[in-house]
């Protein structure tokens, strides 16, 4: 006869060896997108083949050809103006149409899209403080911190404290603007050509552009071709997020 010590034992060894779940826990957001996607394949807005296609798209895209707006308009100043001027226009140029951008029609209904002059005396950064709108031709997708709370809701705030946890200290002398991305219109930065590129040719510029450049959290180097891993400074007057806020609660 089996002893209650055996029958313990052989429930732990089970319990041990439980299968583990085969996806994690998905959150309020993602159940949200999937009940909003199926109502809209229902409802003949767009088809699963449809949704399938912009995604490939989505997945494939990244940073290169806003790099080769901004190294365009460090080499051409008539191309500066005209991208200053209309960027939508401009954007066109180099082959990218925002009517058209996945060739299979406009991912969303926004069409107006400005790029943002840095000077000396002024350094533009973007954030969305709703959601998370950005400009996805261009850029491609957006990084997992720019749509965090702490980085949303803090930045408009305290930007240069936030801009000092990435690493870029700006002089006091030089005023920080906050440009809020919305649902109709997207930004992007245009930062300074640095110092040290003199000569050099479109290709070796679009690739010291980088993502996070163009967001307005870094700037560019002569010696830095990528967003490289930066080290994790603690934030001095975090924000909790919302499910963090539900659990407290």
């Amino acid at each position: 006869m089996q002893s209650q010590h055996d029958h313990d034992h052989a429930h732990d060894a089970n319990a041990a060896h439980r299968a583990a779940p085969m996806v994690d826990e998905i959150s309020d957001f993602e159940v949200l997108e999937i009940a909003v996607r199926e109502l809209a394949i229902e409802k003949g807005l767009f088809t699963a083949d449809e949704h399938r296609r912009f995604t490939e798209w989505a997945e494939s895209i990244g940073p290169a050809a806003g790099s080769r707006l901004v190294a365009k308009a460090w080499t051409d100043p008539a191309f500066k103006a005209r991208l200053l001027a209309d960027a939508v226009a401009a954007c066109r140029e180099i082959g990218l149409d925002w009517a058209e951008p996945t060739g299979t029609g406009t991912p969303s209904d926004y069409m107006e899209f400005r790029v943002l002059e840095d000077t000396p005396n002024l350094h533009h950064v973007i954030v969305c403080t709703l959601c998370s709108c950005y400009p996805r031709p261009v850029l491609g997708h957006s990084p997992y911190w720019y749509r965090s709370p702490n980085y949303r809701r803090r930045l408009v705030r305290w930007p240069r404290q936030v801009l000092a946890e990435f690493g870029l200290q700006l002089p006091p002398e030089v005023e920080i603007r906050v440009e809020d991305s919305n649902q109709k219109h997207r930004f992007m930065v245009l930062p300074m050509r640095p110092p040290g590129t003199e000569g050099w040719t479109e290709e070796q510029l679009a690739e010291i552009v980088t993502r996070d450049c163009m967001i307005g959290v870094a700037l560019p180097r002569p010696d830095r071709k990528a967003d490289d891993p930066r080290p994790v400074q603690p934030a001095r007057r975090p924000v909790e997020s919302t499910s963090a806020n539900r659990a407290a609660g």
